[in-house]
């Protein structure tokens, strides 16, 4: 499924929002669109589809009510639910309603991932609702909101030397988390080094915008198999960093495929072994 990104508005425009204002005119759109947003994502993302959005006893979503810095706002999705075969978490949907792109990401998971577990840091361009959707494999809905009070997170300039980021684009790096068990989740942290510029920030000495380049898709494997994959896009903060679980049944390699918004490829891998402890 295609994410609505930057890339399908102009400049300025606000994502599913700036299609309303588009076709009825600012006044009346302000004012009729803003209460209905989410009924116009849900609508587009899961027409006719049934959402049980009183979900506590299957997903958790762990915001801040205020963010310190709405560039890195820290997110973790929770599920409560088994990665058995035979009934499990295929999906987890990331949606901020109020950002210029309010879908920020699809996290696909598999029985291999042990637990549909993601944290992340994100973006917030102003007060919004913050979602977790999460789709089991016989496609039932399940979703827990918060409210985050954060603004300007997508339109801040970049956080450090964009040359020097830009310099560094692609290098990746593996961390697990505690000792490796076969058969058991093992959770795992990867850190992409990316500007991942959203086209909404300008720079202050030249006034122009600096163009968007940003992080895409995230395909991660465990000894060939897919444990979790990630459409994203420039919601996701500066040098994307994930958290997830994996299942190592015996020794293999864990390895991550990265493309960005320019068709930029990155590759990265780490050979996991039983045994195995924190900062392999």
């Amino acid at each position: 499924m295609r994410i609505p990104g930057y890339a399908g508005f102009a400049r300025g425009s606000l994502g599913v929002l700036g299609l309303v204002l588009g076709l009825v005119g600012p006044a009346a759109a302000e004012e009729a669109a803003v209460p209905d947003k989410w009924e116009m994502i849900k609508q587009s993302m899961f027409a006719g589809r049934n959402i049980d959005e009183n979900a506590a006893n299957v997903l958790e979503l762990d915001t801040p009510s205020r963010a310190e810095d709405s560039a890195v706002v820290p997110i973790a999705i929770r599920t409560k639910l088994g990665q058995d075969p035979a009934s499990y978490v295929k999906k987890v949907y990331l949606v901020i309603d109020n950002n210029p792109s309010p879908v920020g990401a699809i996290f696909t998971f598999t029985p291999d991932s042990g637990r549909a577990d993601i944290e992340t840091r994100v973006r917030i361009e102003e007060y919004t609702n913050v979602r977790a959707i999460a789709e089991t494999s016989d496609g039932k809905l399940y979703m827990t909101t918060n409210y985050v009070k954060a603004s300007g997170g997508c339109s801040a300039p970049a956080g450090k030397d964009l040359e020097e980021s830009m310099a560094r684009i692609g290098k990746m790096k593996f961390r697990l988390d505690g000792e490796v068990k076969p058969g058991e989740p093992t959770l795992a942290q990867l850190m992409i080094s990316h500007p991942n510029l959203s086209g909404l920030a300008m720079d202050q000495v030249t006034r122009l915008f600096t163009p968007a380049q940003f992080v895409r898709k995230i395909d991660v494997t465990y000894g060939g198999k897919p444990v979790m994959s990630a459409e994203v896009d420039f919601t996701i903060s500066e040098n994307p960093n994930l958290r997830f679980y994996f299942v190592p049944r015996e020794p293999g390699e864990l390895k991550a495929e990265v493309v960005d918004s320019n068709q930029l490829r990155f590759e990265s891998s780490i050979q996991v072994r039983p045994g195995a402890t924190a900062g392999s």
